[in-house]
């Protein structure tokens, strides 16, 4: 009887490739690309790095403030935002935001108002994010995660005002950041209790339920509708932890090109 011959099968390889026409960092998410131009890239990140150092050394004690672009004026929300920005300058925290329109806004509004320091992190978009009118001033990035970084490492508190998905992200990243120890005692403030009520219940329903987060990792959140009440635990767990009143803010150097 004549043996059928079974065809050799040719492994199916796939390869990265490229899509023509990307935005730079749509490129870069993509994939591998050829060393030389990833070293190019990762320089690119490096000096955007060290450009937002340069420029954040000098802002003093920061408390960043959250939230949604997507506020008007005349939403309650805004307003709120902004009598926070007014209170944290009136204790004498640099308020820091991401500098666009919305809660941003809002929050180096009344840090202005208040005559204090107001500083935004800008992140350049497809459809531009412009910078806001009440800023001393600010740093365009081209990459989230940096501006994300930057946000972070000047501050020694977090104000969630609510916000879409860019909210959540930050909010979960910090609270991450805590939850394991890379910060410590930092509050992290939600304002607007029946806006984040919801999402508190579904934490402790589900992810605390599940056994996947402890209580004492929710319970770190201080939730509130008090503007007054949310500042005054960042002035004391800032004077408790860190002392930021008696930290002399560095001398500019003028061999760093610094001024």
């Amino acid at each position: 009887m004549r043996r059928r011959m079974i065809p050799y099968l040719q492994p199916t390889v796939r390869r990265w490739g490229k899509t023509p026409g990307l935005p730079e960092e749509q490129r870069f998410l993509e994939g591998p690309n050829p060393r030389g131009l990833e070293l190019l890239r990762a320089l690119r990140i490096f000096a955007e790095c060290i450009r937002g150092f340069r420029a954040l050394s000098f802002v003093g004690p920061c408390v960043t403030v959250f939230g949604s672009a997507r506020f008007e004026e005349s939403h309650r929300y805004y307003e709120m935002a902004r009598d926070v920005g007014r209170r944290l300058a009136g204790e004498g925290f640099t308020v820091m935001t991401g500098g666009g329109p919305g809660i941003m806004e809002a929050a180096n509004r009344g840090a202005k108002e208040a005559n204090g320091r107001s500083v935004g992190c800008n992140i350049i978009l497809p459809k531009e994010q412009k910078p806001n009118a009440y800023l001393d001033r600010w740093i365009d990035f081209r990459y989230f995660f940096i501006r994300k970084l930057m946000l972070v490492k000047y501050s020694y508190a977090f104000v969630v005002m609510p916000g879409g998905f860019g909210t959540l992200d930050e909010l979960f990243e910090t609270a991450t950041l805590v939850q394991t120890g890379k910060i410590k005692d930092f509050p992290i403030v939600l304002m607007g209790t029946e806006f984040w009520s919801p999402l508190l219940s579904f934490l402790r329903e589900r992810l605390i339920a599940q056994g996947t987060v402890d209580p004492a990792d929710v319970d770190r959140f201080v939730v509130t509708d008090s503007t007054a009440e949310a500042v005054a635990r960042i002035r004391d767990a800032a004077m408790r932890s860190f002392g930021v009143r008696e930290r002399r803010a560095p001398r500019r150097r003028w061999f760093f090109l610094e001024r």
